[in-house]
């Protein structure tokens, strides 16, 4: 299957989010002088992505973590350090450099900082303000783009939909918005803190004059998607890797309503579902905060849309969930929820010659199945950073805390086999790891059905070596050597139907 259509095409650039030790890539495409619009020229980079991501790896693997480390340990706070430079810089640029951010930031008059004395708010602390100090004479930061600051002036006294509503900046997303009553009650409303992601006039400008007009029904779902449930300020944006939205979707997990958008740092700056830059931050209202975007936010595809959408990475895995009939299955959005673990096209060429040509053939096509069926998750929609369990008995998890190690066994579509991953966070900083071998180089493919992790290895599944000395069965997992086609086939046989053998 393939999708021409322009907008299915620009949700797949929501889906793939690097985690920092991977190499910060960006495929956003957009340059304010020129005007370049990314839904134009998305199509030329979607086969790159996870290309360049292994060209660059190893050189960024072993620096990334170290600054992270630097980082965190170095500065107060994560806000303070991710931050403080950029403050410092801009009062330095203020006659050098006119952004859209400062177009975006004229238009709220009354955008300021929270009262101390503010409604309630869920994380870390409100972000302090930005530096106050005598600006710099040195020349322009030519580094990457970063979120610019609003002034202080003082206590917000306006909701954040008064701030929408009456910014000459926002008026197309002000008037959409007006649609919708129960939308304008809730960012009106002080019960509850909400996050919005504004797009500005111009990101409307880049949709397509030929793109179908959505209906009310897709338009409101496009507007929920902007809107966090939560107080989500500068400093917690990064520190998260995902977020809850207000748009509710019924392929998740009935512990999951809410679909989520996933947060990138990269070489564009700080993104929202890896294209959309956040041009400025902390725009505080007496109900939440606003930060301003430079493109729509569109509700990710499916999972198989994705892999579809990125052969340059994923043919491979395609052609063998189509040979095998998993396709039609995962295709299926009557699942609630769910997590593949995607072999990338390197993946399998790992595996060497003579087991792709077993697998891929008539004889191994059965053996293929019981493989791709050990990496997918139904049920349990596993982020770097949130867990939803299918099981009902046991309270929700919610990923790994802000530092420590998070372990989950996943049960899979392989019967008796699960996934054990192992999830290392540090802050921003999250590693993840399946079977303690085989690595997630692309976390958090924000999908409509659950999420997609590209991972390092084809997972082979553990093979039960017997009891030892009157204990349970131990399980010997394949950790990269060298596999013959008959050791995969005694590893997969047991585990397969019946019927196939």
């Amino acid at each position: 299957m393939r999708f021409s259509n322009v907008l299915p095409f620009a949700a797949v650039s929501t889906a793939l989010v690097l985690p920092p030790q991977e190499t910060f890539n960006s495929i956003a495409v957009e340059d304010n002088h020129r005007g370049d619009s990314f839904y134009d020229e998305a199509p030329k980079e979607k086969d790159g992505v996870l290309s360049s991501i292994k060209k660059h790896y190893e050189e960024v693997e072993q620096t990334s973590k170290s600054v992270w480390d630097t980082v965190y340990k170095s500065s107060k706070s994560v806000l303070d350090s991710a931050f403080e430079t950029a403050e410092d810089a801009q009062d330095g640029m203020a006659s050098w450099m006119h952004t859209e951010a400062d177009d975006f930031y004229d238009g709220f008059e009354d955008h300021d900082h929270p009262p101390h004395h503010g409604p309630p708010h869920h994380g870390p602390p409100h972000d302090g303000p930005p530096h106050d100090g005598p600006p710099h004479d040195g020349p322009p930061h030519h580094g990457p783009s970063r979120p610019v600051h609003p002034p202080h002036h003082g206590k917000p006294n306006q909701t954040v939909y008064q701030l929408i509503s009456e910014s000459k900046y926002t008026e197309k997303l002000s008037k959409l918005i007006n649609k919708y009553p129960d939308l304008v009650e809730t960012l009106n409303s002080t019960n509850a803190n909400y996050t919005v992601f504004a797009p500005t006039d111009k990101a409307f400008e880049k949709i397509p004059k030929h793109a179908p007009e959505p209906d009310e029904m897709q338009l409101k779902q496009l507007l929920s998607y902007h809107i966090v449930d939560g107080f989500y300020p500068a400093g917690r944006v990064l520190l998260s890797h995902t977020a809850p939205t207000l748009l509710k979707v019924d392929h998740l997990s009935n512990k999951q309503e809410q679909q989520r958008v996933a947060f990138k740092i990269g070489l564009n700056g700080l993104t929202v579902n890896f294209y959309s830059r956040i041009i400025a931050v902390n725009i505080f209202g007496t109900n939440g905060v606003i930060h301003g975007v430079n493109s729509i936010l569109i509700p990710p595809p499916s999972v198989i849309s994705i892999v579809d959408l990125l052969p340059g990475e994923f043919s491979t895995l395609e052609l063998g969930l189509s040979k095998t009939g998993l396709l039609e299955t995962l295709n299926n959005t009557d699942h609630d929820g769910g997590t593949l673990f995607a072999p990338s096209n390197f993946a399998f060429q790992k595996l060497g010659p003579k087991i792709n040509a077993f697998l891929f053939s008539t004889y191994g096509v059965k053996y293929l199945k019981a493989l791709l069926q050990y990496h997918v998750v139904h049920g349990n929609t596993l982020y770097s950073d949130a867990y939803y369990s299918s099981d009902s008995s046991k309270d929700d998890h919610h990923g790994p805390p802000t530092k420590g190690i998070f372990h989950v066994d996943l049960p899979t579509l392989l019967k008796d086999r699960k996934l054990s991953v192992d999830i290392l966070r540090y802050g921003r900083y999250i590693n993840m790891k399946i079977n303690a071998f085989s690595r997630v180089t692309v976390q958090d493919g924000i999908a409509e059905d659950g999420v997609i992790h590209a991972v390092s290895d084809v997972i082979i599944p553990p093979k039960d070596i017997g009891r030892q000395g009157g204990n349970e069965a131990e399980l010997q997992y394949w950790t990269g050597e060298e596999m013959m086609v008959e050791e995969l086939k005694e590893r997969l046989a047991p585990l397969m139907d019946k019927s196939d053998l």
